[in-house]
């Protein structure tokens, strides 16, 4: 996935299709949308949405003790909540805080205590969601699983591409083959000087990003001030 700094309204749009897509709890985001504000007494905020890198030398999948957190041919990184026995040893492992641990905290209900709505009934049944374990973005991978069946390509036609992508209203997520040298990620890669989040990581992260304005080293003041930010890992997280 490209995500394109510049282009970015902070409209939410991504995160409401995500939840949408894969019926999430209220408590519960796999996409995010971190504010960046630069220039002193002249302002200005950049938005960097993020999720799941999908690395290719995933520390997650090492440090699973179950094997639970995997990763797939096509280099998406998924977790078999049937395995996960919320050991949460991935989420300390992630160095982008990109998981989360589903506890009855973060699953309350949107009206708590008072009715289930249609969408909450639907996603008991359609996506479930286990207490007690972790999870992330998956790329939408049950909708490019469904598009490849159909003989569909992912990134070019919608049933075969992630949620987030296609609801962007102005085009600012792409997605697509990294390892077709002619595929739309690739050109917006090599042409406009795409980056990866902490390349330093060693972890070869699957998003990268472009900006006319903000470069390598914003981005990583970005998420070393994300990283500085509390975060504490108890047992009703």
């Amino acid at each position: 996935m490209v995500v394109d700094l510049s282009s970015c309204v902070r409209c939410y749009a991504c995160l409401a299709a995500c939840r949408i897509e894969h019926f999430l709890p209220m408590g519960m985001s796999w996409p995010r949308l971190i504010e960046l504000e630069t220039g002193g007494d002249n302002p200005t905020v950049s938005t960097y949405s993020v999720r799941c890198n999908q690395c290719k030398d995933a520390p997650c999948v090492e440090v699973c003790p179950t094997g639970a957190t995997q990763q797939r041919g096509d280099g998406i990184v998924w977790v078999d909540q049937n395995k996960c026995v919320g050991c949460r040893y991935c989420v300390v492992a992630c160095p982008y805080q990109n998981r989360t641990f589903l506890s009855k905290d973060k699953d309350k209900g949107f009206f708590p205590g008072i009715v289930q709505t249609d969408f909450e009934k639907a996603g008991k049944k359609l996506y479930q969601h286990q207490i007690g374990t972790t999870e992330k973005c998956n790329f939408c991978a049950e909708r490019i699983d469904v598009g490849l069946a159909k003989g569909l390509k992912p990134g070019i036609d919608r049933e075969a591409t992630p949620a987030c992508v296609n609801t962007c209203p102005a085009k600012a997520l792409t997605f697509g083959d990294l390892d077709e040298p002619d595929s739309e990620v690739s050109r917006l890669i090599r042409e406009k000087g795409g980056f990866q989040l902490h390349p330093e990581y060693n972890t070869d992260p699957s998003i990268y990003f472009i900006d006319g304005k903000i470069g390598q080293v914003e981005a990583t003041k970005i998420e070393d001030r994300h990283q500085k930010e509390p975060h504490t890992v108890g047992v009703g997280d």
